[in-house]
Formats: C-alpha cells, structure tokens, sequence
C-alpha cells in the first residue's frame, strides 16, 4: 500500500495547493517548481521534455500556468497547453502517447481565490510521495540554479485546442453506451472546468438535460455550486422533476449524484453499484479500493456478492497505487473520486457519471431506491483546527484515548483520527451501528485532542 514518503511541505495529498498570488502558490513558486519538475524529468532520462498543460476556470490560472510554463521552458521542456480542461482530461492525453509528462493548475473543490499544481508521470499517474519530495528538493539544489539552456535548447509553448476536443469526443463515446435510458437529468458543472463540455459530453443524452454551473467568470467556481454545495443540486432536481442530478468539482475529477428525492448517492454507494457491474463484465478484477474514509456499509453490501474490498489512505492516488498493488478494477472515494482502472488513470467524475448510469441500466437498478437499499452505519466527522497536530496525533495520550474508544467499539464500529493533506485540520471519524455510543466515544476523542493541543501551546 503506499503510504506517505518522505516529509514535504508544499505538497499535500493532492498535489501544491494555496491562496493564489500568497503563500506556496505565486508565480515565483510556480516558476520555480516548473523548472524542479523539469530537472526530475531529465534525470530520469528525458532530456527535453514535452509537457501538457490544463488549468480550470480560476482568474488566477493564467498566471500561473503562464508561470509555471516559463520556468520548465528555462529548463528546456516543450509545453503544450491544453487551456481549460479537467484534470482527468490530462491523464487522457498522457495515455493515449505523445508527451512525457503532464500539469495542471486546480485547486479542485477550493474557492476560486485558491490554486495549485498537479504533476503526472507520462503514463498519465500523479506522482508519488517519494517524486513529489525529490521536486521539492531540487527548489533549493544548486544544480538546478546552474541547469540554464540557451538558444535551441530552450523550450517553446503552444496552444491547442484539439487536444480539448479529442477528450471530450472519447466522453461522447463513453456516454453513448449509457444514453439507452431518457432520465431527465440535471447537471451541476460547477462553473468549472467541466461547464465548457458537459453540454457535448450530454449532447447525445434521449433524455432532457437541464444545467447549472456553466456560466465560469473566472471567481465562481465552486461558489453555490458543485460538490460541495449538494443542496444547490438537490433543489434543481426535485424542481425540474429530474430522476438524477448530477454534480462535479472545479476540475471534474470528483462527482456526486442525488435521486429525484434530492438525497445524495456518494462515492460508496457509486462503488456498490459500479462494482457490482464491473464484476458482472468481468472488469473488476480482484475487487474494489476503498479508502479509510469509507462507511463500513460499503465492505457488508459487497460481500454479499462476493467481491472483496481493500482499504487505503484517503486521496485518489493511494486508491490507485492499492489497486494496482491488489490487482483491484475499481476503487474510489466517499467524496467521489471513482477509478475504473481500465479506462482512466486517475479520478474522472466526467466518465464515472456515464458508468455509473450504464450500471443502473445493465443491472436494472433504480437509482430511486439506492440510499434506502444502503443503510449506512452512523458516522461521525469532526475537523478540529489545531495548532502543532502532527505532535498531537503523536501523543502516546491520544493513543490511550484511541484504544479505549476502540475497546468500546468493538465489533460494532471504528475510530480514524488524521491529520488533513489539504487543510490544516486534524479530522476525528468514529462510526457505529450505535449512534449514541459513536457520540458520546467522539466527545471523548475531541476533549482529548483539545487537552493535548493545550498543554503544548503552555510550552
């Protein structure tokens, strides 16, 4: 399973993220990390390398793209920008041949005065803990600083715009094996890097379509709309009289659905049905990735068919890199990253969205009944801002807590304490058949956490 590697302070979970224009994400960091992933790139044996590019719909993705371009440039890579494409969409481009790596400039379901920068190996795979931290490394290595092309050696930028189009004409063609249903549907784009496509990708669909979310100004991404804002997709569906909703993230990497009822179906409720289906085809292989993260539901309901499940830290990269260490078809995330190995490199909400409804058509699913049919355990999920919480997460107190509250658990719950790879959080999950005992071993767990946290600002 991969577990995080060496110790970094600008990468997290899912790649550079801050507020643009501060911090770890402003057009000098962005040049420098340009000519660092660069450097990685040749020491691996790719001495002038060709780079994809894509940003989302942010204000601030041009300067940093711009920036980010001209330091690999410096270092003498070739850049080919795809402009406004979702994340997976890169991963698309990098499988199907021709460049050697790739970026994008998202920071996902962030407000828009977020960003950040994702890399991908050429295979299309974010990279590992271990590369993350080598780029980090080569920001303050002296070779890097004498590592100056000049003339020919210095590399070019161009635009093109096909490279958009043929990943939206391979989605047309994925969601033209689901159109043998006409649900009226709702799609949530999330003024994001999706709203320029979606109305391609649902063109075809026999079905009416109605969409919100596609009206990007550079500052709304994520603003109301979009995964984070279910309620806003909910409303959409029951007033349009919709049989499904469905919304994405800024970089479209992640998606969520609700029924006509405006409840929502999750990452694990997605892989129930997905998996089911995968399995049927013979397309699942050894089984489906879960993270930490996902309801203990998920392992009961698919037991039921026989088809096991494997657990991994959270992010969309350790669900991969356990699928390929398990040899499992399918993996994915409660908040909605979903890897259908042998069609996608990495989280694709865009082709997640047309699998899951060609599963509810191929195993005769109504989409109506999913959240009666997967009465979930209760869980719990507190985000605590806390000073010092690797210390705290550390503390041989914490783990005293951790084992109680397990001991009163057992056979009939879990606890997960964690430190966030995106927020400076520290997250307390408990979940249990019993919704009062999961309160009340949380409100232990969360007094605890303050204690400790207290006593080491006292120092």
């Amino acid at each position: 399973m991969a577990t995080p590697g060496k110790v970094r302070s600008i990468f997290g979970t899912d790649g550079a993220r801050d507020i643009a224009n501060r911090g770890n994400m402003t057009p000098e960091m962005a040049l420098s990390l340009g000519r660092a992933f660069t450097l990685f790139l040749i020491e691996r044996g790719i001495p002038q390398p060709v780079i994809v590019t894509a940003k989302d719909t942010r204000r601030s993705g041009a300067m940093l793209e711009t920036a980010l371009a001209s330091g690999m440039m410096s270092a003498g890579a070739e850049i080919r920008s795809a402009g406004i494409l979702p994340t997976p969409g890169v991963g698309f481009l990098l499988k199907r041949g021709g460049f050697d790596a790739g970026a994008v400039i998202s920071a996902s379901h962030n407000p828009a005065e977020y960003n950040g920068i994702k890399f991908f190996d050429a295979n299309g795979f974010k990279l590992s803990d271990d590369d993350e931290a080598t780029i980090e490394e080569h920001l303050t290595s002296h070779v890097m600083e004498e590592w100056r092309p000049t003339g020919a050696l210095v590399g070019e930028f161009c635009y093109d715009g096909d490279l958009c189009a043929m990943y939206a004409e391979w989605l047309v063609d994925q969601m033209s094996e689901a159109c043998a249903c006409d649900w009226p549907l709702v799609i949530d784009a999330a003024n994001g890097a999706a709203a320029r496509i979606v109305g391609t990708v649902f063109g075809s669909w026999r079905g009416k379509v109605y969409y919100c979310g596609v009206e990007s100004d550079g500052l709304n991404i994520n603003d109301g709309v979009g995964v984070m804002h279910m309620d806003h997709l909910s409303r959409a569906v029951r007033n349009r009289h919709a049989r499904l909703g469905v919304a994405f993230d800024g970089d479209a990497d992640r998606v969520l659905l609700c029924d006509r009822e405006g409840r929502a179906i999750d990452g694990d409720i997605m892989l129930w049905v997905i998996g089911r289906y995968m399995a049927r085809c013979g397309r699942l292989g050894s089984g489906v990735v879960a993270t930490v993260m996902s309801n203990m539901l998920l392992e009961e309901k698919l037991d039921e068919d026989g088809i096991d499940v494997f657990r991994c830290p959270v992010g969309d990269r350790y669900v991969l890199s356990r699928m390929r260490e398990t040899g499992a078809g399918l993996g994915g995330e409660q908040s909605g990253h979903i890897i259908a190995s042998d069609r996608v490199t990495t989280g694709d909400g865009l082709y997640a969205a047309s699998l899951f409804i060609k599963s509810c058509v191929e195993l005769g699913e109504n989409p109506d009944t999913l959240v009666d049919r997967f009465p979930r355990y209760p869980q719990v999920l507190r985000n605590l801002r806390i000073e010092n919480r690797e210390r705290v997460l550390a503390s041989p107190k914490l783990e005293e807590a951790r084992i109680r509250a397990m001991k009163k658990l057992s056979g009939i719950g879990r606890v997960l304490l964690r430190s966030s790879g995106t927020e400076p959080l520290l997250r307390i999950l408990v979940e249990a058949r019993d919704e009062a005992l999961m309160n009340e071993v949380c409100d232990e767990l969360e007094t605890t956490v303050r204690e400790i946290g207290a006593s080491l600002r006292a120092f």
